[in-house]
């Protein structure tokens, strides 16, 4: 797949080697946090929609509450409660837009590209090695 015949000297294949531990190296550091991420997210996904269905819960428990309460202090009270709620559901739905299902793939291929990468360096030192050993 290289064309590694047109390396002539073992100094030749020990620099390129070097530079594919490195690559490879750096690869796996890349790969760690990739994992961390995808793990993050997946976990965050899951948080987040829970405790947006809970929030949903308590919206339409108080908007039940609110439909047969009298005018005065407590209807109020429960309104601003709502309004807290809807801001709070809003918000979570923002953070599931940055942590939801897309953002999650997203972060699964980034993963997947970098295992892709790691094979072709794997790949890329077996042959220069083995031209190596040759010389």
């Amino acid at each position: 797949m290289y064309s590694v015949s047109n390396l002539t000297t073992v100094a030749d294949c020990d620099v390129l080697l070097g530079i594919a531990q490195k690559e490879k190296s750096d690869l796996n550091f890349k790969k760690l946090s990739e994992e961390r991420l995808v793990t993050n997210y997946s976990n965050t996904a899951v948080e987040i929609d829970a405790i947006l269905q809970g929030v949903n819960a308590e919206i339409a428990a108080v908007d039940t509450v609110i439909a047969i309460l009298p005018e005065g202090p407590t209807k109020e009270a429960e309104e601003k409660r709502k309004v807290r709620l809807e801001y709070r559901k809003f918000l979570l739905e923002n953070r599931k837009e940055s942590y939801g299902a897309v953002a999650l793939l997203e972060k699964e291929l980034d993963l997947e590209r970098v295992n892709k990468q790691l094979a072709e360096v794997d790949v890329f030192i077996a042959e220069v090695t083995t031209h190596r050993d040759t010389l």
